[in-house]
């Protein structure tokens, strides 16, 4: 069986979010019935839909039409989910908003995925990846050489929101498998927004991450480098021990003797003193070729990444050896290769079936819902009474848990006595480990090991993101934790996943971006661009999570846990889904370039007197909207409409609108355009981010308080569960805060505790 046997989703979203949400339920088992209009999916002739609807039967109605309104609400009686993506109001219109299908149908789990927010001024724009990124801020967070926003070739913000809504969706299904109950949940593009920005868009007084002027990242550590043939590659280097490593082996080890550095790492991460390095390891690496300066660095055990194409990495061994690609054949197009299941489950796994397949209405066949037990629902979440030790560190195996935290689960950090070395990184761990209470204990000693397993006895998860080998060598693999609780669900979280060439290598997430080839693509003909949002990592996150609450939903059935694996490597191909997916005569995907303003003269980023605006106009009638709206209606003479579409985005066009726009006030040039009909958003900077009236409004901000920090805004939602409401419980935790509460709550004795604690096993903060 599959996670989700015996649920059938009904599905009315389009475009990229809601389906790869439910694209993920369909993989582990889920019966997904698509509802599309009679024109079709709106992206349809995008590459990425024989992706994102596999696994599905795709049935057609018009809902403007009073039979298929009523055919509509008949498959909803027989559904245990349905999932929608329409514009704040268009489902009230329809009466197939929450208040009226749950009104007579409380078991369903109704989710809502708006593309922007529930509200707002901005809510009401079309589905557009652009338009979220300018105005949330992601455009401006994107490290760049100009003081400017910037255009992702890749819709990583509404991967983002699917990746999340398949974990929101599971949770809720789960806590429906428990207590019978259905509710409604939201999962908007805001919160597809915090879940790649947690440690992006976050702020203590005055101080805020910033990856630094350019695209090849700020610090000398963790930065792309030119090699002698003009080749790329990323030295990942995250931590002090790894950058040691690097400069011995490339013989810079004097660096760390410089004024102000001083043999002390953290210096090398302020300013003026990082650029004097960085502009010595600049000058190394361009003495040899990229091949030798890679095995050089692979023999001294540094963490390094080969800039490559999308093209490379699909096919590469690593990515066959993670089962991520598949072939399957269609009547009309021939080949389609798509990726694979990103998260595997041990037994109860997923699969890739079908691609979608069109039916009639009558082909569906009946279903009855899962009754659900009748446990009462507890106040936190939908994951409320589930208890998830952390071993993670860094970002992909530590955020995991924190998005279980922010739906409700109990989560324990567990760390070595010294703490989580992504400690260094200030803000960026406060922002991917808020709502965990903190224990730190040493699993090499005997009694440490020893309180541990007995932690795992009154457990339900254990989640880490360790190296392969390391579980065993510490006696915490699955087969060790089974021992002492068959319930137990163990995830582990790695870079290349363990069989390929790269199964031993450390993974860290730019290092996967140089390889898969999102580098690359988001450079163009230019240099390869580090991304500001850590991809993989958050990406593996949402993934391993949405896993432990499958994994979850499975044990309500079974009885037994289980294992859930996955690895950056996969999340490398899942976010680059509709940029893989291949079949002949397949559109080109679109090159990026460095500080990439957009992609055409009508769809690009604009100043305006006092700020940014993206102009997104892709409709010819909107190109004599523009003309008007500026004033010029005469500029209509000089193209077609279907010719503006494709002017670049440094041609005559846009040098007219440039000029038009750069001393008009923003807020005027948006009221012109968008009473017109065309769409367009402020672009959010970096100053404006914490102060944003409309993201305030939207909720996406809370302030919360730390003991070193002072006051922190930082992301509050990773969806929302209306029945079962939810949120961050409390802040990230010091080095072992609690642990002797988290003990105590365990049932060791307090004779116990004292032993551990005056043996050295257990630290309290």
């Amino acid at each position: 069986m599959s996670a989700f046997d015996g649920l059938r989703v009904i599905d009315f979203s389009q475009g990229i979010a809601g389906p790869l949400a439910t694209m993920l339920l369909a993989d582990l088992g889920a019966e997904v019935i698509k509802v599309e209009p009679p024109g079709g999916d709106r992206m349809r002739h995008h590459p990425g839909y024989w992706c994102w609807n596999r696994n599905k039967q795709v049935v057609t109605l018009d809902l403007h039409r009073f039979e298929d309104l009523s055919a509509a609400r008949r498959l909803l009686a027989t559904a245990d989910a349905a999932v929608f993506d329409w514009l704040p109001g268009e489902l009230e219109r329809s009466g197939l908003d929450s208040v009226s299908v749950r009104g007579a149908d409380p078991a369903l789990v109704h989710a809502w995925f708006p593309p922007y927010s529930p509200a707002g001024r901005w809510s009401q724009l079309p589905p557009d990846e652009g338009l979220l990124e300018a105005v949330s801020g992601v455009a401006w967070l994107q490290m760049s050489y100009e003081d400017r926003p910037t255009c992702l070739v890749t819709p990583q913000v509404q991967y983002g929101q699917g990746m999340l809504g398949a974990g929101v969706l599971a949770s809720a299904l789960y806590a429906k498998r428990r207590t019978g109950q259905g509710q409604t949940v939201v999962v908007s593009g805001l919160h597809g927004v915090a879940a790649v920005e947690s440690g992006g868009t976050i702020r203590a007084g005055e101080m805020f991450r910033l990856g630094g002027r350019g695209s090849r990242g700020g610090v000398p550590n963790y930065r792309l480098y030119e090699c002698a043939d003009g080749k790329w590659f990323f030295l990942g280097t995250l931590t002090p021990q790894f950058f040691l490593k690097a400069l011995e082996a490339t013989d810079m080890l004097h660096l760390m003797a410089l004024e102000g550095v001083e043999g002390e790492f953290t210096n090398l991460l302020k300013p003026g003193i990082n650029q004097q390095v960085i502009e010595a390891l600049e000058a190394r690496f361009r003495e040899k070729p990229r091949e030798e300066w890679l095995r050089i660095l692979h023999e001294a055990g540094v963490p390094r990444g080969p800039v490559g194409t999308i093209e490379e990495w699909f096919a590469s061994e690593t990515v066959r050896a993670n089962g991520m690609r598949v072939e399957l054949e269609h009547p009309d197009l021939g080949t389609v290769v798509i990726p694979g299941v990103p998260v595997k489950l041990s037994a109860t796994p997923g699969s890739v079936r079908h691609l979608p397949r069109p039916v009639r209405l009558e082909e569906i066949g009946p279903h009855t819902r899962e009754r659900g037990g009748s446990a009462p629902v507890q106040p936190g979440g939908p994951l409320a009474g589930v208890r998830v030790l952390d071993l993670g560190a860094f970002i992909a195996g530590t955020f995991a848990p924190a998005i279980l935290a922010n739906w409700g689960a109990d989560v324990i950090k567990v760390e070595p006595l010294e703490g989580d070395p992504f400690r260094t990184y200030g803000l960026g761990f406060v922002g991917y480990n808020r709502g965990k209470r903190g224990l730190a204990i040493d699993l090499k000693h005997p009694e440490g090991h020893a309180a541990f397993m007995d932690l795992v006895r009154v457990s339900d998860v254990v989640l880490d993101n360790y190296r392969l080998g390391v579980r065993e060598r510490l006696g915490i693999s699955y087969a060790e934790l089974r021992k002492v609780n068959p319930r137990i669900i163990s995830c582990s979280v790695t870079g290349y996943g363990p069989e390929g060439p790269l199964a031993q290598d450390p993974g860290f997430d730019p290092l996967v971006q140089a390889r898969s080839g999102l580098m690359a693509l988001q450079g163009g003909d230019d240099e390869p661009v580090f991304y500001q949002i850590p991809v993989n990592d958050t990406a593996s996150a949402m993934m391993a999570a949405f896993g432990v609450v499958a994994a979850l939903a499975a044990l309500e059935v079974t009885g037994e846990g289980q294992e859930v694996t996955t690895c950056l490597a996969n999340q490398s191909i899942l976010t680059l889904s509709g940029e893989v997916t291949w079949y002949a005569g397949r559109p080109a995907t679109p090159k990026g370039g460095l500080d990439l303003l957009g992609f055409s003269a009508l769809y690009r980023y604009y100043r305006c007197a006092d700020g940014w605006i993206l102009l997104a106009a892709t409709r010819p009638e909107q190109f004599h909207a523009v003309c008007g709206a500026l004033g010029h209606p005469e500029w209509a003479a000089g193209w077609l409409a279907e010719d503006a579409l494709r002017e670049p985005v440094e041609g005559e066009l846009a040098r007219r609108i440039a000029g038009a726009l750069a001393d008009m006030p923003r807020a005027e040039a948006l009221d012109r355009l968008l009473v017109r009909g065309v769409p367009a958003a402020a672009a959010v900077s970096s100053e404006e981010l914490f102060e944003d009236p409309w993201l305030l409004a939207s909720g996406y901000f809370e302030d919360f308080e730390h003991p070193q920090l002072g006051t922190i805004r930082g992301p509050r939602l990773l969806g929302w569960f209306e029945g079962m409401p939810n949120g961050y419980p409390r802040r990230s935790p010091l080095v072992g805060e609690h642990s002797v509460e988290v003990l105590r709550e365990c049932g060791f004795d307090e004779g116990r505790i004292a032993r551990l604690l005056e043996g050295g096993a257990v630290r309290q903060g």
